[in-house]
């Protein structure tokens, strides 16, 4: 097996960094934020967020990838020997991301077949969180192994394996070209089906009646900006990498466009069937829309299965079908988080790929073990808003500066002009990745500390505790371990 990093064609790029964006958060949680942040007000701030921050942000990480061709770490190292420990920081912190989505995934898994027969019974809350999760807020639930959570997620893992394992094109790129489609066809079928329900425009009404009074809140803009942070995975080290693999015909400036636009269409038609079905809830149950709206895994293992238990004859289309779009959005999203650390550990130890990524799923499936517990749940939710709001935020600003002063992104833009099929940058694309978007960014991120400092449990601090000092001593090993690569020190550059 041979061990070529590069997309075999463009298509394999664009598919690829879509179903990195499409995932989860496209299904279960902009719903929510579009619905609690002011409806159709909320398009105001949004828009501008993917104007403002997405699309110009997305073009540097794919500019300076581009240019690079090599992993985040090495990148770098070359802009600033002295920083290359920064260049580790995201990749780790990525793969941490991979090991505690693998047991979103697991869950998701075990629904799949749940929905063949509603296995949740009459009462899906107590199922999730009692029978199934065993939940515990106590550091002792982690001696408390669920044997079914832990084969779900090591069949994931064997999925991630499989697929990782093989060349860049024969493994991921083709596995995009046939997922990536597939999601957005069974998520057409669940949306039409669910437009047709009694009930769907007591839900699109709710969902899209604009609260105009909520538009200088400047909670709905930070909401706005956070979730396009979230939704399109930016300062990720994901879109840098995989700008890495592309060849000489990709038009850069083109696929930021593409992109961002598959990804916010595909969250805002997810919108259309979420609310529909919660319409026909509400009219059902005789409960307000309000009272229904719920986001991450209470929407997605409880609300729904609620939803699904009086659907009636309904039920065995849109309950696997569901299911099965949350799993092919996991899958697509997990298998992204995985190439900024394995490319950077082959760039820099010169391992195969086959190696890397066996080791690294090997490495990771034991670790996710630590969320098949009855405390997994829980501890779940801490890593998640520490990796998301602090490490992960703050390399984000940190690559921003980097790029956009130290490198001088403004050396970038003959490059992808040159290649571009359809928007030229200038000095306004300079202006706001050195000036606007660190400010934004810096914004967003003290925001969400202060949230964790006000908020946070003794518990969650403590888990924040002990993940900063494992990031540091990870980020700490790879940077100080000697490169095998004898080109560590030479990049390429192609401006």
């Amino acid at each position: 097996m041979s061990d070529k990093n590069e997309w075999g064609s463009n298509l394999s790029f664009v598919l690829a960094m879509v179903g990195s964006a499409v995932g989860l958060g496209n299904i279960w949680r902009y719903p929510y934020v579009l619905y609690s942040n002011g409806g159709g007000a909320f398009y105001i701030p949004y828009i501008v967020a993917i104007l403002l921050m997405g699309v110009p942000f997305l073009i540097l990480e794919y500019g300076v990838g581009y240019n690079f061709k090599s992993s985040f770490p090495k990148a770098i190292r070359k802009i600033h020997a002295n920083y290359e420990f920064l260049g580790w920081v995201l990749p780790i912190s990525v793969f941490i991301i991979m090991i505690y989505y693998s047991c979103i995934l697991g869950w998701d898994g075990i629904y799949v077949i749940l929905s063949l027969f509603k296995g949740w019974g009459a009462d899906p809350n107590t199922y999730f969180a009692t029978t199934l999760l065993q939940s515990q807020e106590s550091f002792s639930g982690i001696t408390n192994f669920i044997p079914v959570i832990g084969a779900a997620m090591l069949a994931s893992w064997g999925i991630i394996w499989y697929i990782s394992h093989k060349d860049l094109e024969e493994g991921l790129g083709k596995v995009s070209k046939i997922l990536v489609p597939l999601l957005f066809i069974i998520m057409i079928v669940i949306v039409a089906f669910s437009l047709t329900l009694p009930g769907a425009m007591i839900g699109l009404n709710e969902l899209f009646s604009p609260d105009w009074s909520l538009i200088l809140d400047f909670d709905i803009w930070m909401a706005a900006f956070g979730q396009i942070i979230f939704s399109l995975s930016l300062g990720m080290s994901i879109a840098f990498t995989y700008a890495s693999y592309t060849g000489e015909e990709g038009d850069l400036i083109t696929n930021t466009l593409s992109i961002a636009f598959a990804n916010c269409a595909f969250e805002n038609f997810c919108a259309l069937g979420v609310f529909s079905i919660l319409g026909y809830m509400s009219l059902q149950s005789g409960t307000a829309i309000a009272d229904l709206v719920t986001q991450g895994t209470g929407l997605v293992f409880v609300a729904y299965p609620t939803v699904l238990n009086v659907l009636g004859q309904y039920a065995i289309i849109i309950g696997p079908l569901f299911f099965l779009t949350i799993y092919l959005a996991g899958l697509t999203s997990i298998l992204s988080t995985i190439e900024p650390l394995a490319f950077s550990i082959q760039n820099k130890f010169t391992w195969s790929r086959k190696k890397t990524m066996t080791v690294l799923c090997l490495i990771g499936a034991a670790l996710s073990m630590m969320y098949a517990t009855s405390y997994g749940g829980t501890l779940l939710g801490y890593v998640d808003a520490y990796i998301n709001q602090i490490a992960i935020l703050f390399s984000v600003l940190v690559e921003c500066n980097l790029f956009a002063w130290t490198f001088n992104c403004k050396e970038l833009i003959p490059t992808l002009n040159a290649c571009s099929r359809t928007i030229k940058l200038g000095n306004w694309w300079v202006y706001i990745v050195k000036y606007i978007l660190p400010l934004v960014i810096a914004i967003v991120w003290i925001g969400g500390v202060l949230d964790i400092i006000n908020t946070g449990s003794m518990h969650e601090l403590i888990v924040f505790a002990v993940l900063t000092i494992i990031l540091l001593a990870l980020t700490f090993i790879f940077t100080k371990m000697p490169a095998t690569n004898e080109d560590w020190d030479k990049t390429e550059y192609r401006l």
